[in-house]
């Protein structure tokens, strides 16, 4: 029994198994279709509470919990480590371009999970557009590719996205006038603050101690030959699309069907489904996890996770500011352009931060 409870394997694919559930039924208590749990979304609507652009405006209180959640977990199981250092203008610009590329198909990683299982097969040109970023990422992890050592750092920088999440969360309870919530579309769609920061803080724990990573599942497939991480994912999509079936959203009148037209808050251009989640792919391995992940590392005492994350945050901002996310009736004006942008700018930064490179 003891060696059950320890079995690493079964808390990943019971994380993910308590996941998809949760993050299928989010629907059904209030959020967006297939936006259950979204990290790129939801980051972006809180950009947009906050007034840094005015497109998509709710403040989410899963983000929240998830940094939390992570912080309080990690804190108490004493891994809560303060370091970074780490390139971190190189991360900031790449978590930028990974939340481009995420608006420019409408989703991050974990959306495309519940995308897929929620019937919306633009998602298959996606998770190929992933997976082959993935590799071009391993392609450069496999030749050096290194952003440099991380050092431990002082106690205060750790602390403060934790805090922030706290400030936020304040915010959030007592509504100030300068907080902005959209009146339609996806920003008006919420489940209750309460039940979206347990949600979020549970969620939080579940990936602090399993480090689930809805791109490393990828990169250690190929990379390494591990499966730990994968079995999360595949439990993640099994849980949420049974989940779905259970609670009707497949049925007559329900919210999903299976198809590529018609699908809710998403679009059929699949060249750029495939490679906005491409870029996603490679900037994500370069960084070493998906937005979830940057996430729980934020809350873990990560100072370059915390960088990643303010990417986050701006690349929100400029995808709707200038054109770039996607919407239901196709790509932004500039969308594709940035994607391309991106592309090439993770190829410099692949070449370039390898170990023994010169510096000119």
């Amino acid at each position: 029994m003891k060696a059950l409870f320890l079995n690493k394997r079964l808390w990943i694919i019971g994380a993910g198994l308590i996941f998809g559930v949760f993050a299928a039924l989010m629907v059904n208590w209030g959020n967006p279709p297939t936006m259950g749990i979204c990290v790129a979304c939801f980051i972006r609507d809180i950009t947009g509470s906050l007034g840094l652009q005015n497109s998509v405006q709710y403040l989410r209180p899963e983000i929240i919990g998830l940094v939390l959640g992570a912080f309080i977990t990690a804190f108490s199981f004493r891994e809560f480590r303060v370091r970074g250092g780490s390139s971190p203008i190189i991360r900031f610009v790449l978590g930028a371009f990974v939340m481009i590329g995420a608006l420019v198909f409408l989703g991050c990683p974990i959306r495309m999970m519940l995308r897929l299982a929620g019937g919306d097969l633009n998602g298959l040109p996606a998770l190929g557009g992933l997976i082959a970023g993935v590799l071009i990422g391993i392609f450069f992890l496999r030749r050096g590719f290194n952003l440099g050592r991380a050092a431990r750092g002082p106690a205060l920088s750790g602390w403060i996205m934790p805090v922030i999440m706290v400030g936020l969360l304040l915010i959030a309870i007592f509504q100030p006038g300068f907080l902005h919530v959209s009146e339609k579309g996806p920003g008006s769609m919420f489940v209750p603050l309460a039940v979206a920061l347990v949600i979020g803080l549970g969620v939080g724990f579940l990936a602090q101690r399993t480090r689930m990573c809805f791109v490393g599942g990828w990169r250690d497939i190929f990379l390494v030959k591990d499966t730990y991480l994968l079995g999360g994912i595949l439990a993640f999509f099994v849980a949420a699309l049974v989940t779905n079936y259970a609670a009707g959203n497949f049925a007559a009148s329900g919210i999903y069907h299976w198809g590529f037209t018609d699908e809710p808050i998403a679009h059929t251009d699949h060249l750029w489904n495939f490679l906005g989640m491409g870029l996603v792919g490679i900037s994500a391995t370069l960084l070493g996890g998906c937005p979830l992940r940057q996430l729980i590392l934020t809350g873990e005492g990560d100072t370059d996770a915390g960088i990643t994350v303010l990417g986050l945050i701006a690349g929100a901002a400029i995808a709707h500011n200038l054109s770039l996310a996607s919407s239901s009736a196709g790509t932004g004006a500039w969308g594709p352009v940035a994607v391309i942008i991106g592309l090439v700018f993770c190829v410099i930064v692949g070449f370039f931060m390898r170990e023994g490179a010169k510096a000119t």
